[in-house]
């Protein structure tokens, strides 16, 4: 079968546009991404029974990564440093963008000369880097970012039948060269194609290298954020064969982990840079188990049993007979190989059993010491990954939650699903905070804009199978407590109203978790607020803007970016001081 390109178009109208309190956004391009037929040697499933439950191959639709490689330094006053170890403040100046969430840094070094103090609130860096104190696992002397290892294998020559197809520009040199330092990079995953984009050209539309593979469908890929450079650039992938792949796209060189499955044969949902790690990256199995890996360590076939594994309970304490019987209790991650581990030869680095249900993503916290976790079993999990403890428990109130992210200060915790709804959590006060009722189907992505953002008035956005984006305006100080607060109060005691008051006594408190007594009494799982108890929160836009469900959404200085499950990525542009007033036709609502 023919592969075909990649489409750009710019479609106008009042259907391609919506206006929100700061103006109108319009449309600027929808590049259509080549989606890859089936491999000729997998008969295609023909009107499969929805109803059947004989399992489906995963797929993840399409998901992107922006990467800018400018890593100009942010201003001094954009980080507060506590307690710096050793090198820890050049390290901050260097990579400024491995300091915040994951929506803000993949475009805070483009915008780094116009960022000031008073744009982001401040960020707290004293975390110590994950695996500290294992000698084990110190990182290889680099002195020469221009040096650093690459994979083994040449993607162009493999010949692999994990891979089917590679594609490479026929001037990709030369426009590496020609193209500005601050332009954009985009990585896209569709189905069992991966695609290198070049969003700075003129002519986007022309990917830089595109790889198919044969039958593995890639769900999702992460760039290391720290590693970046002109010359450089390390890209994971994660498949649904539970095999991962370490791509330098620059080289053209690539390296396989997990092969054949050899230490989780289930399928990767999520996969991402530990932050501030060269060569540590962490993935999420279906199976619900978290795996770190060493990008340049060998596979090693791995037997929990042969770990002195045991399971950690909330206050961190050991119960010894957790790790021979599995996960027990839904209030314990089964720790089946420490990070603190003597024996890391070879991968894994570390695993960590949360529950027998597929976990569907986690985000690391701005401050370097935490990730939060959401499941297919309605679970959201905190976790203390640089102690291996699990923190808090949630649960949604009904389906699986499928995607979740930090505020750029780490005050806060989204998480959406197939209740529809987003819901906002604090984790210093272990509370939900509010619902966010929008959506008509499964909530799909969530990222905070942080060009909207400050320290107490925060704009997130979201989009769902329901082909709608939802952009939503909150602070605490906004949410009203519902109808029934007044009369009921919480089982652990106190209202929504005396909940917020304290939620904003904790505003001046960066540090997460408190200790003592407090936390002692913790009981997780936390019991699931009733709606009559909890604060609803519309959106400030509602709107239908694609054909086909949607599956990501991101922020950049200029725009927000949408994907869609068929291929469609498009760029909303910001609105401008001459923007154009929205066209009578056009219900923001779009209900």
């Amino acid at each position: 079968m023919i592969e075909t390109n990649n489409i750009l178009t710019s479609p106008s109208g009042p259907e391609y546009q919506f206006l929100v309190g700061e103006g109108l956004y319009v449309l600027k391009e929808d590049l259509h991404l080549a989606t890859p037929p089936p491999h000729p040697s997998e008969a295609p499933i023909v009107n499969p029974n929805p109803l059947a439950t004989t399992p489906q191959p995963a797929t993840a639709g399409t998901k992107l990564s922006l990467a800018n490689l400018d890593v100009r330094p942010l201003p001094a006053a954009f980080y507060r440093v506590t307690s710096p170890s050793s090198g820890l403040q050049q390290s901050i100046q260097e990579h400024p963008d491995e300091s915040k969430s994951s929506s803000e840094a993949r475009e805070s070094s483009s915008s780094a000369g116009r960022i000031t103090s008073s744009d982001v609130p401040l960020i707290v860096l004293n975390a110590p880097a994950f695996g500290e104190g294992n000698a084990l696992l110190a990182p290889p002397n680099s002195k020469d970012a221009n040096k650093r290892r690459k994979p083994k294998n040449n993607v162009t020559k493999s010949n692999s039948s994990f891979i089917s197809r590679v594609i490479v520009h026929e001037t990709l040199n030369k426009r590496l060269q020609d193209r500005p330092s601050d332009g954009l990079f985009a990585f896209a995953n569709i189905n069992r194609a991966f695609q290198w984009l070049d969003l700075s050209s003129p002519s986007k539309a022309e990917y830089l290298t595109k790889i198919l593979f044969t039958k593995a469908h890639c769900l999702c890929h992460d760039v290391n954020l720290l590693t970046k450079s002109s010359s450089h650039i390390d890209v994971i992938m994660g498949f649904s064969t539970g095999e991962i792949i370490w791509w330098e796209p620059i080289s053209q060189r690539y390296t396989r982990l997990n092969k054949n499955g050899i230490i989780n044969g289930t399928p990767v949902s999520e996969i991402r840079w530990i932050p501030g790690s060269e060569h540590l990256f962490l993935a999420a199995h279906m199976d619900g188990s978290l795996v770190v890996y060493d990008k340049e360590k060998e596979d090693a076939t791995f037997s929990a049993d042969e770990e002195a594994g045991a399971g950690l309970q909330a206050n961190g304490e050991v119960n010894s007979d957790t790790a021979s019987r599995g996960v027990s209790n839904s209030s314990q991650i089964q720790i089946n190989k420490s990070v603190h581990s003597k024996n890391q030869k070879t991968n894994p680095v570390a695993v960590w059993k949360l529950s027998n249900q597929r976990i569907n993503a986690f985000a690391f916290s701005p401050d370097h010491r935490h990730l939060a976790v959401v499941s297919e079993d309605g679970s959201l999990r905190i976790i203390d990954y640089l102690k291996e403890e699990l923190l808090d428990l949630f649960y949604s109130y009904y389906g699986g939650l499928i995607c979740v992210c930090w505020s750029p200060d780490g005050k806060y915790v989204l998480t959406g699903g197939q209740d529809d709804l987003i819901s906002i959590w604090c984790p210093s006060e272990s509370a939900l905070i509010a619902r966010c009722q929008g959506h008509h189907s499964w909530v799909t992505s969530v990222a905070f804009d942080p060009w909207q953002c400050d320290d107490k008035n925060y704009r997130f956005g979201s989009v769902g199978e329901d082909c709608r984006i939802c952009l939503w305006d909150f602070s605490v100080g906004m949410l009203h407590r519902p109808k029934a607060a007044s009369v009921h109060h919480h089982q652990r005691g106190g209202s929504v109203s005396s909940r917020l008051v304290s939620l904003q006594r904790a505003e001046s408190s960066q540090n997460g978790y408190g200790v003592g007594e407090e936390a002692a009494e913790k009981i997780l799982p936390h019991a699931v607020e009733p709606r009559s108890r909890t604060a609803m929160l519309p959106p400030v836009l509602s709107k239908t803007i694609d054909e086909d469900p949607l599956c990501w959404i991101d922020f950049t200085q200029a725009a927000i970016l949408t994907s869609c499950k068929s291929g469609h990525l498009r760029t909303w542009s910001r609105p401008s001081d001459t923007s154009p007033q929205l066209d009578e036709e056009t219900d923001s609502s779009q209900a």
